[in-house]
């Protein structure tokens, strides 16, 4: 069977539109519609019905869902394994969330190494939504997210959180601050909306940014303020380039693991989730 056909019947599951199938897919509709029958010749059943209410799986499409899902992860998993031209007995791809990479990245793989020395570790900073998204799919083993994305198949545990600290090139008291000069930060849709909880007023700026490293970078070439991460603020401040503002709360920004259902008891995955919990202090949160 094409990989081809399961991925479009996939992507149809989550549009349930043809027409958005094939946009995503960068493929014509009737690409799409000869995909999908192709696909129900092969199982004998028709998988999807079409009316004016909308494009709906049909009984025997809710049966072959959960299937297909674990025969794409099966595929992407089989070309990894052969593709693979590490020495190791093991490996393992993480995704790690930017902002997590770019704090902890370091120490954490250096753990990761001591705890796993015949394990070949792939490591993808990235976003939470395309780790999710991997981890579905077979691309990734694990991930380090701030935005967990409830999927079928994914289990979710909170580790921790990274306390976000509110930085300014100009004061150090909020009253002082200037709206103008803000640069209002979005690491995840959870703390866009703490940060607007935390600064009314302050919703509506100029420029804004989801990163670390280019709300920084922003913050030490235009002046203003803005949340960063506590190490980030603290080396800020004993630079002399920044000064904390210290009558407004930290934001904490939860920090979780996300893994296949499938590898939650493997070997593996449990002791990278023990280190991380061990760093964070922490008990597990399942969500999911």
């Amino acid at each position: 069977m094409q990989i081809e056909l399961l991925e479009t019947f996939l992507d149809l599951v989550e549009t349930r539109s043809f027409h958005r199938t094939a946009e995503r897919m960068g493929v014509t509709q009737s690409t799409v519609s000869a995909r999908l029958l192709a696909l129900e010749s092969a199982v004998g059943r028709r998988l999807f019905t079409r009316s004016r209410a909308g494009t709906q799986l049909t009984t025997e499409g809710l049966k072959f869902e959960p299937h297909a899902r674990s025969l794409r992860r099966e595929w992407t998993e089989s070309l990894r394994a052969v593709q693979s031209t590490a020495t190791s007995a093991l490996s393992l791809r993480i995704g790690i969330q930017q902002d997590v990479a770019a704090l902890y990245l370091g120490a954490w793989v250096a753990a990761f190494r001591a705890a796993l020395p015949q394990t070949a570790f792939y490591i993808e900073p990235d976003y939470s939504i395309q780790i999710c998204t991997d981890i579905v799919q077979g691309a990734s083993d694990f991930g380090i997210i701030f935005t967990p994305r409830p999927q079928p198949d994914l289990y979710f545990e909170q580790l921790g959180e990274i306390p976000y600290r509110l930085v300014s090139t100009e004061a150090d008291r909020r009253a002082d601050l200037r709206v103008e000069a803000h640069i209002r930060t979005e690491y995840s849709p959870a703390f866009a909306r703490l940060h607007d909880q935390a600064l009314p007023g302050f919703t509506e700026t100029p420029v804004s940014s989801g990163q670390t490293a280019a709300v920084e970078a922003l913050l030490l070439a235009m002046g203003g303020s803005a949340f960063l991460p506590g190490p980030v603020v603290d080396r800020l401040v004993a630079e002399g380039r920044a000064k904390a503002v210290t009558d407004v709360a930290p934001i904490g920004q939860p920090v979780y693991a996300a893994l296949h259902v499938k590898n939650r008891p493997g070997h593996l995955h449990r002791r990278i989730l023990g280190i991380l919990r061990d760093r964070f202090g922490a008990k597990a949160r399942p969500r999911g």
